[in-house]
């Protein structure tokens, strides 16, 4: 018996199982709603058809989803922070990441000097201010012969602290956040898509329309997490890989490997977003999930907007990533993953 043959009996027994990672379910009576899209697009592009009428108006039952959470949200620390002139022009501030539950260094990537870190900004004891300035927790920007990080003499920018020196957010800061919420990404690593210029998925392309949309607007933040593969590692992805050319698809081929549809977690996200005082912001993302998990069990985020992320490639004919793989890839996410968005045209 051929190896391609025993997949599709394996193919067969998975169509009838249930997916391990369970995504939302259609559930009239549910009280609550996804919400509402919105559409950001080039300014030449014709509006899009991003969701059917019947998905916009689906109301989900996230109520169990919401109480699986943990309760409690990992521990996170902004360890350091630089100025990153980017290949694009728009200027980022990387702020790299610790905390208490992996050895990873997971990443926000904030288009915007006034998005601040709690734990990077926070005054320690006996700490100079050139020890502020080369780990970041400096205001505006750094030049030769500066020697006060709470103050930029050049800009006029100032932070203060409280008695035990943690940042105090100007009220209108807070106020300009709720009135204007930050438009954020949460990205999952992906070194086939981002780096070795593959076609089997859309996450490169993905990363790079969130920072377009970002440095257009001038302000945003991808929380970039190390978790590979929807959590399953870059080896075992590459396994995955020669499963779905022996013929399953993305989330059988996880199942056949004995892993979940999507082992990620996204409660480090939400840590991170609170460190950085975004607490209201507007989502990019087609993964209904991924709203509620970013949320957290007690809602401490909020996303007020979901923004789709549209693929470049049903925007424009000759733009985009062009292959069966990633029509696959975006057909699975669709059909076996409830994630929000539709094709104008049959995958």
């Amino acid at each position: 018996m051929s190896a391609a043959h025993d997949v599709s009996n394996e193919n067969d027994m998975f169509d009838r199982m249930p997916i391990i990672s369970p995504v939302l379910s259609a559930n009239e009576n549910s009280a609550q709603s996804t919400p509402k899209p919105i559409d950001i697009r080039h300014e030449d592009e014709p509006e899009l058809s991003t969701s059917s009428d019947k998905q916009s108006e689906i109301i989900y039952n996230d109520s169990e989803k919401r109480r699986l959470l943990p309760d409690e949200l990992p521990v996170v620390e902004c360890i350091a922070r630089a100025r990153i002139p980017t290949t694009q022009g728009p200027e980022i501030f990387l702020h790299l990441y610790s905390n208490n539950v992996d050895n990873k260094e997971h990443l926000a990537i904030v288009f915007g000097e006034d998005i601040r870190s709690k734990s990077l900004f926070r005054r320690r004891p006996n700490e100079t201010q050139s020890d502020r300035m080369t780990r970041g927790a400096y205001v505006g920007k750094l030049y030769p012969g500066r020697t006060v990080a709470d103050k930029d003499e050049r800009s006029g920018k100032e932070i203060t602290c409280d008695a035990n020196g943690e940042l105090i957010y100007p009220k209108e800061e807070i106020e300009q956040e709720i009135k204007d919420p930050t438009l954020v990404r949460i990205h999952s690593e992906c070194y086939t898509g981002e780096t070795a210029w593959s076609a089997r998925c859309d996450c490169g392309e993905q990363f790079d329309e969130a920072g377009r949309l970002m440095g257009k607007f001038g302000k945003g933040c991808i929380v970039y997490l190390r978790q590979e593969g929807r959590g399953i590692g870059l080896g075992e992805k590459l396994k995955a890989y020669n499963l779905q050319d022996l013929g399953a698809d993305t989330v059988q081929a996880n199942l056949l490997l004995r892993h979940p549809a999507d082992k990620r977690s996204f409660s480090l996200a939400t840590a991170i977003l609170i460190d950085l005082n975004l607490v209201n912001v507007r989502l990019l993302t087609n993964n209904p999930d991924k709203i509620i998990a970013v949320e957290g069990k007690n809602r401490l985020v909020k996303v007020i907007e979901r923004i789709p992320m549209v693929p470049l490639a049903w925007q424009h004919k000759d733009s985009g990533i062009q292959s069966t793989e990633v029509d696959g890839y975006l057909r699975t996410k669709i059909e076996r993953m409830g994630h929000l968005l539709q094709k104008p045209i049959n995958i």
